[in-house]
């Protein structure tokens, strides 16, 4: 697997095929936004040992792509998590794969479960869905409950749909838990912007890199502190580069 290295996490640089045909293998898969990086790289424990042990790290942060291309002047391939997540799915066997999701809230369960009915005709089984609780906000998750619901299901994927810096976390605990051939989705928001639980966002408009703008325009009120807040990200890469910024 081809990667590259940006303050000390390897990204996966390859097709979007290529990243369909890993993930479809097993294990952790994480696309780490911007924001989220800009926050919690240094801030949060255990949130690098996460990204360091996945299995798949797909570059999201379209700042990082378009950092590397004018400051390290090298182009490097931007995969969403957006865009992952939707192949993905549209790729799943719905009669034969079992997945299980992990969601915030009933009503953002519930939407993505009506989504999912109209999309793929699949329905989903009450036991393969799990409403997490507040989890902490640094260091490891334990959560034995989840691990009895999962292990107890057996399912081919688990998905995910929690905020950024806890979702990679729980990933990472869950890996040491699960059959390696057991793939662990951790996408963002990826898909409450699928099942618009939040805004939609077009598919032309994630290649284009400026997702953030729409929601910054729908709600600016929320995206916009996060994304000013983001630009620690370009002291980061400027001081650091391809160097990790924790210490040994």
């Amino acid at each position: 697997m081809v990667t590259k290295e940006v303050l000390g996490i390897p990204f996966f640089q390859g097709t979007l095929k290529k990243a369909c045909d890993s993930a479809r293998k097993g294990g952790l898969i994480v696309a780490p936004s911007g924001p989220g990086m800009a926050q919690d790289l240094i801030g949060t424990k255990g949130y690098a040992v996460a990204l360091k042990c996945a299995d798949l790290i797909l570059l999201d942060s379209g700042l990082i792509a378009l950092w590397s291309r004018f400051f390290f002047k090298e182009t490097l391939f931007r995969l969403s998590g957006l865009l992952f997540l939707n192949t993905y799915l549209d790729q799943t066997d719905w009669k034969n794969e079992k997945s299980f999701w992990i969601m915030p809230d009933k009503i953002q369960a519930y939407g993505m479960l009506k989504w999912l009915q109209e999309k793929y005709g699949t329905l989903i089984d009450d036991d393969c869905i799990y409403i997490a609780p507040q989890y902490s906000q640094n260091g490891s998750i334990v959560d034995e409950n989840l691990f009895h619901h999962i292990i107890t299901t057996n399912p081919d994927n688990v998905i995910i749909q929690l905020g950024g810096g806890v979702q990679e976390r729980l990933g990472y605990a869950l890996k040491s838990k699960l059959h390696a051939k057991t793939t662990i989705l951790c996408t963002g928001a990826a898909l409450a912007f699928l099942s618009g639980q939040q805004t939609k966002i077009p598919l032309w408009i994630d290649r284009l890199f400026m997702g953030w703008a729409l929601r910054c325009l729908t709600k600016p009120q929320v995206f916009i502190p996060r994304y000013i807040r983001a630009l620690k990200l370009i002291y980061l890469l400027a001081r650091y580069g391809s160097k990790s910024p924790l210490k040994a």
